[in-house]
C-alpha cells in the first residue's frame, strides 16, 4: 500500500533556472493523501508490534532506494516525512545500514561532481546528524573516508547556505568522536576557501569557529599556522562582514586561550595585517575591533609586540643605517620612532576612534629642515 501510494516520478522542476534560495518551492498537488500514506506509515514503523524480521521481505534496499529517490522532492513536507521514515528504518533494520550509508554518500558524490542539484541534502545531512553520533569507536577508515571524500567537498557547491548548518554539525560531531581528524577537515577547508563568494567566507568563518570551540590543545598546533594565514587574509578583506566575523574569534574565551599559548606563532602571522588594518580600513568599526585585537596581543606578549612595530626594526638597525634614514627620509624614521607610543595609546583607548585625531591615519609627524637633524641625534645618542 505505501509503495503504490508514495513511490512515483517526481515531476521536473517549472523552471530549469530554479533557485532554492529565491524561488518558492512546488508543493505537491496531492499532499492531502501522501500525507495520510505517511502518517500510517510512521505509526506502523514505530508501533511496539512491529517486527523487522517479517517486514524486511518487503522493507528491502529496493524499498530504500525508491525512497531515497523522493528526497529530491521540491516539497519541504515530503522531505520532512521522509526524514523521520528513514530514519526509523536506520535504526530498526541493522542489515540495511551500511546500505543506507552508501547511498547517501552515492547520492551526495553526484550532487558535488555531476548535478549540483539534489533538494534533499540538508534532511539527509540531518540524520547524518544523528548516525555519527551514535558511531563506535575507533572509527572505522570508511567512516573516516565519509568525511574527507564526501562531507569537506560538499563544502564547494554554490547552493551551501542552504545545509550549511546540518553540514558544520556533523563535521563536528565526527571531531568530537576523533580529534585526529581535526587537521585533515581544517586543512580540507583551507584548501577549497572561497575566493570570491564573501558571504560563503562568512559561512566558512562561522564553522571554522564551531571547530575551534572542540579543538584540543595538541591538534591546534598542528594547523595554526595555515589557519591564522588565511585569518589573517580574512581580516584584511576589504568585505567588513567577512573582517567582522574573523575578528569576531578574538571575543571566544577558548579561542583566546589557545591563541595566548602560542602567540610567539600566531602574533608574527597577524600583526602586519592588524598594523596596516588600523590606519586604512574605510570601515571605523573594523578599525575599534583591530585596536581590540591588538591590545589583547599587547597584554599577551608585549616583548614579541614591541619587537614587530617598526620603531623596533629601526632601533635594531646599525647606527650608520640610522643616520642614512634620518638623511634621505628624516619624516618616515621620525615617524617610525613614534609609532609604538601611539599604537599602544591607541590600542590602550579603542573608542577614542570615533574622533578622527586619534585614528593613526591622523598621525602625521611633520619635520623641518631645521629640527631633523636634533631629533635624530637626541635619538642616537638617548
Amino acid at each position: 500500500m505505501v509503495s503504490q501510494n508514495i513511490f512515483r516520478t517526481l515531476p521536473p522542476s517549472d523552471s530549469n533556472e530554479f533557485d532554492p534560495e529565491e524561488d518558492e518551492p512546488t508543493l505537491e498537488a496531492s499532499w492531502p493523501h501522501l500525507q495520510l500514506v505517511y502518517e500510517f506509515f510512521i505509526r506502523f514503523l514505530e508501533s511496539q508490534e512491529f517486527q523487522p524480521s517479517i517486514a524486511k521481505k518487503y522493507i528491502d534496499q529496493k524499498f530504500v532506494l525508491q525512497l531515497l529517490e523522493l528526497f529530491d522532492s521540491e516539497d519541504p513536507r515530503e522531505r520532512d516525512y521522509l526524514k523521520t521514515v528513514l530514519h526509523r528504518i536506520y535504526g530498526k533494520f541493522l542489515g540495511l545500514r551500511a546500505f543506507i550509508r552508501k547511498q547517501i554518500n552515492n547520492i551526495f558524490l553526484r550532487f558535488v561532481y555531476e548535478t549540483e542539484h539534489f533538494n534533499g541534502v540538508a534532511e539527509l545531512l540531518e540524520i547524518l546528524g544523528s548516525i555519527i553520533n551514535g558511531f563506535a569507536l575507533p572509527l572505522k577508515a570508511e567512516h573516516k573516508q565519509f568525511l574527507v571524500k564526501v562531507l569537506i567537498p560538499l563544502h564547494t557547491v554554490r547552493s551551501l547556505s542552504l545545509f550549511h548548518a546540518q553540514l558544520a554539525y556533523c563535521i563536528v560531531q565526527f571531531l568530537e568522536k576523533d580529534p585526529t581528524l581535526t587537521e585533515p577537515v581544517i586543512r580540507g577547508l583551507l584548501k577549497f576557501w572561497p575566493k570570491t563568494c564573501s558571504q560563503k567566507e562568512v559561512m566558512y568563518l562561522g564553522e571554522l569557529e564551531e571547530i575551534l570551540d572542540v579543538i584540543e590543545p595538541t591538534q591546534f598546533v598542528k594547523i595554526q599556522e595555515p589557519l591564522f594565514k588565511q585569518i589573517s587574509r580574512c581580516v584584511s578583506s576589504p568585505h567588513f562582514q567577512v573582517a567582522e566575523r574573523a575578528l569576531y574569534y578574538w571575543n571566544n574565551e577558548y579561542i583566546m586561550s589557545l591563541i595566548e599559548e602560542n602567540s610567539s606563532v600566531i602574533l608574527p602571522i597577524m600583526f602586519s595585517s592588524l598594523y596596516r588594518i588600523s590606519k586604512e580600513h574605510w570601515n571605523p568599526a573594523i578599525v575599534a575591533l583591530v585596536y581590540n585585537v591588538l591590545k589583547a596581543f599587547m597584554e599577551m606578549n608585549s616583548t614579541l609586540f614591541d619587537e614587530l612595530t617598526p620603531s623596533s626594526a629601526c632601533s635594531r638597525s646599525s647606527p650608520s643605517d640610522q643616520v642614512r634614514l634620518c638623511s634621505e627620509e628624516p619624516s618616515r624614521y621620525v615617524h617610525a620612532l613614534t609609532c609604538t607610543a601611539a599604537l599602544r595609546k591607541a590600542v590602550n583607548k579603542p573608542q577614542s576612534l570615533q574622533n578622527k585625531s586619534a585614528h593613526l591615519n591622523g598621525l602625521n609627524v611633520k619635520v623641518s629642515s631645521g629640527n631633523w637633524s636634533k631629533s635624530c641625534s637626541l635619538y642616537l645618542h638617548h
